[in-house]
């Protein structure tokens, strides 16, 4: 997702049951001061979908969900129930975009990675997703972008893996046609 679409999830936009999430809105990290404003539309008509989630996701959802809810009970009516939101400060409210970028920040720094952009991580399921074999075509739609030749644009050269896999098809297909 984008990161105004993950900071806009409500837990009513999660099936953990199902496996699914489904996203319809982005938040608006300018913070207007009428609350019905700050969620709005997402990028294009295609970025509105549903998408699967793994097993891991939804374990992890869960252990997030019992700790909204502590805090939830601890705080009461000081907890803003009304936003519903996933990720969000202890008390319910939203999580400013700096907060964000910084924890993620630290995260990477914790782990000895690089510094990175956020919305490197979009990036990263999108090349892991092509790299375990996912279409092109599955990968634009849960990305959510307009159209294929975005995803192609940005994806179809970015990894050497995808490359050599590819490579292997077309050997063992023509040498198939050989014999």
């Amino acid at each position: 997702m984008r990161k105004g679409e993950a900071a806009a999830l409500k837990w009513s936009d999660i099936e953990l049951k199902n496996k699914t999430v489904v996203v319809k809105k982005t938040l608006d990290f300018d913070f207007p001061e009428a609350h019905e404003e700050l969620f709005g539309d997402t990028k294009n008509d295609n970025s509105e979908r549903i998408l699967q989630l793994s097993n891991t996701v939804v374990a992890d959802l869960k252990h997030h969900m019992n700790v909204i809810d502590q805090n939830k009970l601890i705080l009461n009516e000081m907890y803003r129930h009304d936003l519903n939101l996933v990720m969000c400060r202890t008390d319910g409210r939203l999580i400013p975009k700096s907060t964000l970028f910084n924890a993620f920040s630290r995260i990477l720094k914790r782990a000895k990675l690089p510094s990175l952009p956020i919305h490197s991580l979009r990036h990263t399921h999108a090349v892991l997703l092509l790299e375990a074999g996912a279409t092109m075509k599955y990968v634009q739609e849960r990305l959510g972008h307009g159209g294929i030749q975005i995803t192609a644009d940005v994806y179809a050269h970015i990894s050497k893996k995808i490359e050599m896999n590819s490579i292997k098809k077309y050997e063992s297909f023509t040498e198939s046609l050989l014999q």
